[in-house]
């Protein structure tokens, strides 16, 4: 099943159910007003959420409404965690290789990791406001999972039977401030503003043979300013896939029902695929050129990140954006 989240004035938004063909829509607020009220009692949530979808998909639900993905929140609006791993290690070894550091090799062994806020996520339309286009404005396009509980010192296999829901993520990155940020070793914090999801969520089953092995395998698809620029499939070269991801963070604490995993920026070995965020076709350039040239995003730019099914029909929405500066009264 597709669920979303409503704009409906509170910070938490209305829990609706989507048709397959993100044509139509049903409120859900009968069986749980929020997404995070559903996650919290899944077992007895879900199959009441499925029977609604499968009464939508079959045209045979009762007050149907018209789908739009401008008026959705993300589906979790805020979430008690949101944990974005770095499971492309073929993204972290270009960044390094253009900088002329050698890569430790537990990096192949051990994900990286970094907590980012979850207060104030984004809605799939909503503007990427910022003060400064100097500070280096970048796209990152990810693929997420949503987490039931999850108990400390989990294994894989049982992270992996904690997957609630999959959807995409665009991880704004400020290249410019990332830099002295990790020079005080303390990890990211202000070179990483509000995070993006797309308008839907999806149990794992939506996807059919293209979820297996804990990983999504399908291209995702980032447009810039209107043209495509990377098509990586997010199956292929993903070191970490998503129960390893969850048991890292569960190695010492409890992770709870809610908490959003990302998979870091989607990379593919082969170039051709294109990127995923510009930060990596920069280091390409100074891999190649011993420069950069492709400049970060502008005032005005666009970005669209989606992933499409083996039929060409959109799985979870597109998140469409634009970067706004801010204004300030």
């Amino acid at each position: 099943m597709k669920l979303a989240t409503l704009k409906d004035g509170s910070r938490d938004g209305m829990l609706i159910v989507v048709s397959r063909d993100l044509k139509t829509a049903h409120v859900a607020d009968g069986i749980a007003p929020t997404l995070q009220a559903a996650l919290d009692d899944w077992a007895f949530i879900a199959p009441q959420l499925a029977e609604l979808s499968l009464q939508l998909n079959e045209g045979h639900a009762r007050r149907p409404f018209d789908f739009d993905p401008a008026a959705c929140m993300a589906p979790l609006p805020r979430a008690y965690q949101w944990a974005d791993g770095s499971a492309y290690v073929n993204h972290v070894e270009l960044v390094r290789k253009a900088r002329h550091a050698e890569m430790p090799a537990s990096f192949w062994e051990d994900p990286l990791m970094y907590q980012g806020g979850s207060d104030d996520f984004l809605g799939p339309m909503d503007d990427i406001v910022l003060a400064h286009e100097e500070w280096g404005i970048d796209f990152e396009a990810e693929v997420a999972a949503v987490t039931g509980d999850v108990p400390m010192g989990a294994t894989p296999d049982e992270a992996h039977g904690q997957i609630r829901l999959l959807m995409l993520a665009n991880d704004v990155s400020l290249r410019n401030l990332i830099p002295d940020e990790l020079a005080k070793g303390f990890g990211f914090l202000q070179s990483k503003p509000a995070t993006v999801f797309s308008p839907v969520a999806v149990t794992p089953d939506e996807l059919g043979e293209a979820w297996r092995g804990g990983k999504v395998h399908l291209p995702l698809r980032s447009s810039w300013n209107g043209r495509l620029v990377g098509q990586p499939d997010a199956g292929i070269d993903m070191v970490f896939n998503f129960p390893q991801l969850i048991a890292h963070l569960a190695k010492s604490r409890n992770v709870r029902a809610g908490s959003i995993i990302g998979s870091g920026t989607v990379s593919n070995k082969d170039a051709a695929k294109g990127y995923s965020c510009i930060a990596e076709k920069r280091c390409l350039e100074m891999i190649a050129d011993g420069a950069a040239s492709t400049p970060f995003m502008r005032f005005g730019d666009t970005i669209r990140i989606e992933m499409l099914d083996e039929k060409g029909k959109s799985i979870f929405g597109a998140i469409e954006q634009t970067v706004k500066r801010l204004e300030r009264s």
